[in-house]
């Protein structure tokens, strides 16, 4: 395991330091919790817009007939 010396503003760290306590955990436990949830949450968006690219070029859609199923959508949901 390696040590990060990282430098936060004062209320950024009182606000880490404040849920440590409330979780009963150590500022690192729940800084590297974080970052793992940072990673995983990076990931599934990557994987999200990987799947986007591939159905919009398997159907030859262009992003504009993205954005204008969105707006049908929102107008429909609008209405219901």
């Amino acid at each position: 395991m390696a040590t990060v010396n990282i430098s936060f503003q004062d209320d950024l760290l009182n606000a880490i330091d404040n849920i440590a306590i409330e979780e009963a955990r150590t500022r690192s436990e729940l800084l590297r919790e974080a970052a793992r949830m940072y990673i995983d949450r990076k990931r599934r968006w990557e994987n999200i817009f990987s799947y986007g690219k591939t159905q919009a070029s398997a159907k030859n859609l262009k992003e504009e007939d993205v954005m204008n199923e969105i707006r049908a959508y929102r107008r429909r949901k609008i209405r219901d």
